[in-house]
């Protein structure tokens, strides 16, 4: 796939993959022999990956870490504990988020109230 066909399938602009290509959140993409990028299977589970931990907040530091290690085939242990200290943010993330839905479904609920009251 050319980069513009997964910038529209992923929703990701241009740019933005090749800024994460640069900075090493996506390995080297194949390229073409005209130098076009040439998005395999493998570099679209990649761009897959990323967009999802990108849109749930894992800090993009985090991830270089964890892809380097990776593609270096080392530091297992890290990359188990960089996932595990994501996942605890998300968690605390997801509390916050809870806390505040049910306070907005509590004044949604006292306006409801007022409202029948008219």
């Amino acid at each position: 796939m050319t980069i513009g066909e997964v910038s529209k399938e992923f929703d990701i602009t241009t740019d933005t993959l090749r800024y994460y290509e640069r900075i090493g959140l996506i390995p080297p993409v194949p390229r073409r022999r005209n130098g076009i990028r040439d998005y395999d299977e493998a570099a679209c589970k990649w761009v897959s990956f990323i967009k999802c931990m990108r849109s749930s907040g894992v800090q993009i530091e985090a991830l270089i870490e964890y892809v380097t290690l990776l593609q270096a085939g080392t530091g297992i242990e890290r990359r188990k504990q960089i996932l595990i200290e994501q996942r605890a943010r998300l968690i605390a993330q997801e509390e916050r988020l809870r806390t505040t839905i049910e306070r907005l479904d509590y004044k949604i609920e006292h306006y409801e109230e007022l409202f029948k009251r008219q």
